[in-house]
């Protein structure tokens, strides 16, 4: 039965010996009669042969296996070093070909030139092509669950770094950088490749032992000395702009100090911060709520009404602030332009971020948590030869985790360090488990790289030898200083009267069924009067027939519009979301109707 063929899947016609064709295209592909970035595939499921050319699909590089042989031998790997042939020699011979994830299909990919077989069509250039460039990163990879390899790199995404050379100059959004940054000890194949990119986190003394149950639930125990001599010490900015908008009929924003006759004017302690061109200075320190630039804005919509004949044009406070909860130094001001020609205004706030209780931290094996405590040096357990470690770590997050690349790294960082050389940690190519034990006892230390600790509550020895050594650690961009959030009275939305929602627009933290029953549970049940009662309103009720009844403030009566009752009206405390409830039921003709305790008798 001939076969349909598709070009990026637009029918094109019928084969009536596919795998033929197929076998043809890709001899035709390695000898270079058409292009190599051509992928072609056989679909026995649907007997249908589809050739990709489009843009946009991810190719690999694989060497090609015949009759049961690499096609890239000793010889063109002698080439290679000496220069004398390069990697598009390679491809032009059809010893190397790029295959797109269509192809791949119909492959068999053999790992190491051992593994290849006669039924082998293609093998890998190298195990570690299977990695991408954070993945590549981390160290004694191979020996860990691939789900934390993932998780792993998600977590260099979010470490603190120095971002760009030229972060001074910049403005960009919600950025840390590093004061201290150091490049790891135990490293990959990768780290030579990319240089100094991967700084992006600091060498810390581990020691993975529990500590009166504060690093439960993934949490760590940090050294309060190592944090004041600067550990994970960053610097956060946070970018603020504003412009000077022209409107039409002439009218345009005022760059100044707002007069206090403007409607929302912010009291005279807001200011006190600007210069007499109603713009911050820099180096000062600012909190949350203090304008950074004044504006005064006119009216947007002019009419002739009877308030603008009677007060003039009213203008009011457009001022940019500084967000709520947030606090800052002036790093930068930048006055400039605008494309449409408007004075623009960028301003830059920076602030110092020591770690806190609720920061979080990771390693590069994905396992990550938070602070739980931060130890006095005097509280922390120490070595027979005398060290405190800067960090404690859970042993519960190994086994279920299984990352015991993570115990081989500590292992690695103790020996680097002791040695004072790099650890090759690059997955199935770097130095073994058995030549680092061996290592480890030459220099001094027991092979499993644990020692005899004190604890420091007791001064007594611990009966089990903890294990300890040096760590690569990264803190994440994840702060409680960013997530910190707190409100009272505040602003509510126009529709319902409820707070408004979010952090941004200052706003109230929602409590529901389960959080209810945990402040009643604890027997604060007080509580939730003022938890549950934010749009609290006053409702009046018709004893006689249950409906809403009217206010009418002009006569200055209350009545019932459906029974004409005036006397027997109950005042009803209530929610005003059940009230607006109750009003969207009207409009759309029903008409609900309330009992209320007091019931009038004809």
């Amino acid at each position: 039965m001939p076969s349909e063929v598709y070009i990026d899947n637009i029918f094109v016609g019928y084969v009536d010996n596919p795998k033929q064709f197929v076998a043809k295209i890709k001899e035709d592909r390695r000898k270079g009669k058409i292009p190599s970035f051509i992928n072609v595939m056989y679909d026995e499921d649907t007997n249908t042969v589809k050739i990709f050319t489009h843009k946009g699909r991810i190719q690999r590089p694989l060497i090609v296996v015949k009759n049961g042989k690499p096609l890239l031998t000793e010889k063109h790997i002698e080439k290679l070093k000496k220069g004398e042939t390069k990697w598009s020699d390679l491809e032009k011979k059809g010893i190397i070909e790029w295959l797109d994830p269509a192809e791949e299909e119909n492959i068999y990919v053999a790992l190491t030139p051992e593994e290849v077989t006669k039924e082998h069509t293609h093998m890998e250039i190298s195990p570690l092509v299977i990695f991408g460039i954070l993945t590549s990163l981390v160290p004694f990879s191979n020996h860990n669950q691939s789900a934390r390899l993932n998780r792993g790199m998600r977590t260099q995404k979010q470490a603190h770094a120095v971002y760009a050379l030229n972060f001074w100059t910049r403005f960009d959004s919600d950025i840390s950088i590093a004061y201290y940054p150091q490049e790891p000890i135990v490293r990959t194949f990768s780290h030579e490749i990319f240089k100094h990119e991967d700084a992006i986190g600091q060498n810390v003394i581990v020691a993975v032992m529990t500590q009166e149950g504060y690093s439960m639930e993934d949490a760590i125990i940090l050294n309060r000395a190592s944090i004041e001599r600067g550990l994970f010490r960053s610097v956060y900015f946070r970018p603020y702009e504003i412009e000077e908008l022209k409107y039409p009929g002439g009218l345009q924003d005022e760059i100044k100090i707002p007069d206090p006759d403007v409607v929302h004017y912010k009291g005279k302690y807001r200011y006190r911060h600007l210069d007499d061109d109603g713009i911050v200075y820099p180096e000062a320190e600012m909190e949350g709520g203090d304008v950074l630039v004044g504006r005064v804005s006119p009216p947007r919509f002019i009419g002739i009404t009877s308030e603008t004949f009677a007060t003039g044009l009213i203008k009011k406070d457009t001022s940019l602030t500084v967000r709520s909860e947030e606090k800052g130094i002036v790093d930068a001001v930048v006055v400039t332009e605008s494309g449409e020609g408007n004075k623009l205004i960028k301003i830059r706030l920076r602030d110092l971020r020591i770690p806190e209780l609720g920061d979080k931290f990771s390693v590069r094996h994905g396992q990550k948590g938070v602070i739980g405590m931060i130890l006095d040096p005097s509280d922390m357990p120490w070595t027979a030869s005398g060290v405190v470690p800067d960090v404690l770590f859970s042993p519960f997050g190994i086994p279920s985790r299984k990352t015991v690349g993570y115990i081989l790294e500590v292992l690695g960082g103790k020996i680097g360090a002791l040695a004072g050389r790099y650890i090759d940690g690059t997955p199935w190519y770097g130095e073994n488990e058995f030549d680092l034990r061996n290592e480890l006892l030459r220099l001094g230390f027991r092979e499993d790289g644990t020692e005899t600790m004190y604890n420091p509550l007791t001064g007594e020895e611990f009966k089990v030898k903890i294990f300890i050594g040096s760590m690569y650690y990264l803190r994440l961009k994840y702060m409680a200083a960013n997530k910190l959030h707190a409100r009272a009275r505040g602003p509510v939305t126009l529709l319902t009267k409820q707070p408004t929602e979010g952090k941004a627009r200052e706003g109230g933290l929602r409590y529901g069924e389960m959080e209810n029953q945990v402040l009643a549970g604890h027997g604060a049940s007080l509580l939730l009067r003022e938890t549950f009662s934010s749009d609290d309103t006053i409702v009046y009720v018709c004893d006689r027939c249950g409906g809403l009844a009217v206010e009418d403030d002009i006569r200055n009566s209350v009545y019932c519009p459906v029974c004409g009752e005036t006397e027997r009206i109950s005042k009803v405390k209530t929610s005003y979301a059940f009230k607006l409830f109750l009003q969207e039921l009207i409009s759309l003709g029903v008409w609900p109707k309330l009992k209320t305790k007091f019931k009038f008798e004809d």
